[in-house]
């Protein structure tokens, strides 16, 4: 690597740990760690930060302190409350879920089918909207859950799941929504989204890898995903990760205080980059509707160029993107995200996601703005796919 800063903008990705976070933690690897669980006083010194941690991230998405269940991620928690739904009413065998959701539902739902149940996969439209009549259409009387993520975590597009949360309790069936790339970027009021279960993950929110939580409602019935111990009132076996824990609730403290004071910062220049690019460059589409979606994400597919080559060669620059999920990259197929959307495999293979975090710069976009359009010139220039000039359609408006 060479000593050029990094640009990052690859947020939906993972974030680096917040140096307040990395503080709060400390004490707990070299002071107090002790086990939460034991009898004697140096264990119990523990609990009460464990406690004061669990009110910080319930407090983040207007929670009750014991309906937060912490876990080891994300993917954990949504495959969680799917496993629960299923075993608290083995009688139902079917699960609603949509085709643009993150591989932890997607591989889940496939390994269902292989045992047996039946899962309906929602397509979605082409700007990666859901049609919710056809949601409603889906539920049945042997459904055991519905879950359909927030955000999505490519195109940024925000799905109406308080709407959603609503029609699934009108025909009784429990729902879930994956909020992990939601959480810090927008406001998340479990009362008001109406729902019976909620993932979050905390590397997305300035915190470690290895800690996530699962929102479960109070009077939801659960079964626990991992047998152990008592712990997490008996909902998740195994001694608790005190100190990624007490991160997590420091980050939680720190996302409330962006909502606040910055909440449209990300957002301006999220937008500077995109309308520059699309400006700059011919031949450039935003994939995914303009609103309602995250303020952070941007999904741009360009034509005449595989994403991969203009990845590699961003990355020599010291620019940071993806070209979608980071779970799926390496994958050969093009995104499945896209491909629910409807967009042709080039299209889709031409297509860089950007997501912006609160410490970019203005003077990061000018930088990414000067040299994007040049990397995509000149992959055009050796690139048998390229457009002619007069084949290539102006940017969208």
């Amino acid at each position: 690597m060479s000593d050029r800063p990094i640009i990052y903008f690859d947020h939906n990705a993972t974030t680096r740990v917040a140096p307040e976070v990395l503080a709060a933690m400390q004490p707990f690897f070299e002071r107090l760690w002790g086990n939460p669980s034991s009898a004697y006083g140096f264990g119990r010194a523990v609990t009460s930060h464990l406690d004061e941690a669990r009110e910080k991230v319930a407090a983040l998405i207007h929670a009750e302190p014991r309906e937060i269940v912490f876990t080891s991620c994300g993917t954990e928690s949504n495959n969680t409350a799917i496993a629960s739904a299923l075993r608290v009413a083995p009688e139902k065998r079917h699960v609603v879920t949509t085709a643009v959701e993150h591989s932890a539902n997607l591989a889940f739902g496939r390994d269902l089918e292989r045992r047996g149940h039946e899962v309906t996969f929602l397509p979605v439209q082409p700007d990666g909207s859901l049609d919710l009549g056809r949601l409603q259409q889906a539920l049945r009387p042997d459904t055991a859950l519905c879950s359909v993520m927030l955000a999505n975590n490519e195109t940024g597009v925000l799905f109406p799941v308080a709407e959603i949360a609503a029609l699934c309790r009108s025909h009784g069936v429990p729902f879930h929504t994956d909020a992990v790339q939601a959480a810090g970027k927008l406001k998340v009021d479990v009362g008001e989204i109406g729902c019976d279960m909620l993932s979050l993950s905390a590397h997305k929110l300035h915190a470690p890898k290895g800690i996530g939580l699962l929102y479960v409602r109070r009077r939801c019935r659960f079964h626990p995903y991992i047998l152990g111990g008592h712990q997490e009132r008996g909902r998740r076996g195994g001694t608790e990760n005190v100190p990624y824990i007490v991160g997590f609730g420091r980050a939680a403290e720190l996302a409330q205080a962006r909502l606040r004071d910055r909440p449209g910062q990300v957002r301006a220049l999220r937008d500077r980059l995109e309308n520059g690019l699309q400006q700059a460059v011919p031949g450039v589409h935003r994939n995914g509707g303009t609103q309602p979606r995250l303020p952070n994400t941007a999904n741009l597919a360009f034509d005449g160029v595989e994403a991969e080559a203009m990845l590699l060669l961003l990355d020599r620059l010291g620019l940071c993107a993806s070209s979608g999920s980071a779970c799926t990259t390496g994958a050969l197929e093009p995104s499945h995200v896209l491909s629910a959307m409807g967009l042709e495999p080039m299209r889709a293979r031409g297509s860089i996601r950007f997501s912006l975090g609160p410490d970019n710069t203005d003077a990061e976009v000018d930088y990414a703005l000067q040299h994007i359009p040049e990397v995509v010139r000149n992959l055009r220039a050796i690139s048998p796919l390229a457009p002619g000039p007069a084949e290539r359609p102006a940017a969208d408006p």
